[in-house]
C-alpha cells in the first residue's frame, strides 16, 4: 500500500513508531501508553507555517496537559534542525524525527500533495489522538494551520 493510501480512522490502533527525539533519546508508541497523547506531523522546522503551528501548541501547552494529554510533533527533518526548532521556539513538548519517512507513511502523513499548483511527494499535515491504550480518537489530514488550536478545542473537548 503506497503512502497516499493510508487513511487512519477513529478507532483504529496507532501505529508503532520509535524515533529519535530532541534533547537526546528516542520517543515511542510505547512511551505514551497510559495517558491519552496527540502526535502532530508538520512539513519542516522553522518555516513560517510550521512555525505557527508549533508556537499556537505551546501557547495552549497547559490545556492538553491539563487534560492529560502529552504532545509529540514529527517532521522528517534531521534531528538536528529540530533541536534548533526546540531551542528557537522553546517548545515544551517532545519533537521527533523521521528522515525515513516510515513513520508518517503509516500513519497517511506523507504522500502525493499539492503545493503551489503541482504534485510533490511530502508530509501531509495532520494531527491524531489517541487514548490511553494507543487507540485512536480523533484523525485529521490536511490540517489548517490558523484553525488547529480550535479544532483541537472542539473536537477533543478540552
Amino acid at each position: 500500500m503506497s503512502a497516499q493510501n493510508v487513511k487512519l480512522e477513529v478507532g483504529q490502533m496507532a501505529p508503532d513508531f520509535d524515533l529519535p527525539a530532541a534533547g537526546g533519546g528516542r520517543i515511542s508508541l510505547a512511551d505514551l501508553a497510559g495517558a491519552p497523547a496527540l502526535i502532530w506531523f508538520y512539513p519542516a522546522a522553522n518555516t513560517p507555517l510550521c512555525t505557527t503551528q508549533a508556537c499556537d501548541l505551546r501557547d495552549n501547552y497547559d490545556m492538553f496537559t491539563d487534560a492529560g494529554y502529552r504532545i509529540v510533533g514529527i517532521s522528517p527533518d534531521p534531528i538536528e534542525d529540530i533541536e534548533t526548532f526546540v531551542e528557537k521556539q522553546n517548545l515544551p513538548f517532545t519533537m521527533a524525527g523521521d528522515e525515513s519517512h516510515e513513520v508518517m507513511a503509516a500513519y497517511g502523513a506523507w504522500g502525493m500533495k499539492n503545493m503551489y499548483g503541482r504534485q510533490v511527494e511530502g508530509t501531509i499535515r495532520s494531527t491524531f489522538a489517541i487514548d490511553a491504550e494507543g487507540r485512536l480518537t480523533f484523525v485529521k489530514y490536511r490540517v489548517g494551520t490558523p484553525k488547529h488550536i480550535a479544532v483541537l478545542r472542539e473536537k477533543l473537548a478540552l
